[in-house]
């Protein structure tokens, strides 16, 4: 089963504490579509310039990612330039361009608009719901955002929130959504709004995942982060997790709970590899062999036996 995704494509500068990259290959769409391509048939609705560089495009569709939905029109591409330092959970950003960006409206190729699972990336919620509007009947519609649509088109993000069945958020855009400080509590209140689950990214914690559910124990699951060693560039992490959740759904056909459980340990250790290089480098040479097998070994390091009979007793007699 095919995915959709929707967002932008676009070149990056990005400084971290190893290194630098100058008009790297960028873009929610582009880290999603290369990571996702691993699992199954990806669909890009996007822009270009005419600026973008053929190799580029050439690279999308040796990954067999269709690129019916990009338009490509007279001007430059979106561009942003950021900075990382010590705290790679945090990016500084230098410079952002919308160029042709700025004026993108989504067409859904007719031929494309049956898509049973679409992921609509980080971009105005306006344009999500335009989205929404032309695929008529998805199985799962994923979305992710940021705090500035919350702050400047809270009203559109509410009702854009209301029409899909996942949110990919961080911590802080949960609480300053649901003007909540408890993580818990927040995420609730978004799920009374509509959705069916939300994924709480956490960066070098790890992901929660709320569902609806009378009891915690029925609708919140935890995964830490998949331990690396060396982190170069957490650029795209974030959408290369989402890539792995619907990656691993679409292939599947499965929408259990626990297949989003499951899903949402994919994302994880697909964003584990992202990191380990610029732009989408590592995810060039990246094998579904590789992935399963950090997903096994974070089963395994996260693994844990109960207590028995004797071990309770213990535990209690220690206690009093």
């Amino acid at each position: 089963m095919a995915v959709l995704v929707v967002g932008s494509v676009g070149l990056d500068n990005v400084e971290t504490p190893t290194g630098s990259r100058i008009k790297t290959l960028g873009g929610a769409c582009t880290y999603f579509a290369t990571a996702a391509s691993l699992y199954d048939r990806i669909s890009i609705v996007g822009v270009v310039g005419t600026d973008f560089p053929q190799e580029h495009l050439e690279f999308l569709q040796s990954r067999n990612i269709d690129l019916t939905g990009l338009q490509i029109v007279e001007g430059k591409t979106f561009f942003w330039a950021g900075r990382y330092g010590q705290d790679l959970d945090d990016a500084q950003t230098l410079d952002t361009q919308l160029n042709v960006f700025a004026d993108f409206h989504p067409i859904v190729p007719p031929e494309l608009a049956q898509t049973e699972y679409v992921f609509l990336a980080n971009i105005d919620p306006d344009l999500q719901i335009e989205v929404l509007q032309q695929v008529p009947r998805p199985r799962l519609v994923a979305l992710d955002s940021m705090n500035y649509w919350i702050t400047s088109k809270r009203e559109s993000l509410a009702r854009a929130f209301s029409m899909v069945d996942v949110l990919l958020l961080n911590a802080t855009e949960v609480k300053m959504y649901a003007q909540e400080p408890n993580l818990i509590t927040a995420a609730q209140k978004i799920l009374a709004e509509g959705p069916k689950a939300i994924i709480i990214k956490r960066g070098e914690f790890g992901a929660m995942l709320l569902t609806r559910g009378e009891e915690l124990g029925e609708s919140l699951f935890l995964t830490p982060a998949y331990p690396v060693s060396r982190v170069v560039d957490p650029t795209g992490a974030g959408d290369t997790f989402a890539a792995g959740f619907m990656g691993y759904l679409a292939r599947n056909g499965e929408l259990s709970l626990e297949a989003l459980r499951r899903a949402v340990v994919h994302g994880t250790v697909v964003a584990s590899f992202t990191v380990e290089d610029f732009s989408v480098d590592r995810l060039r040479t990246l094998t579904p062999e590789e992935i399963q097998g950090r997903y096994d070994h974070l089963r395994y390091l996260t693994h844990f036996e109960p207590l028995d009979d004797i071990q309770c007793q213990r535990f209690r007699h220690w206690i009093h």
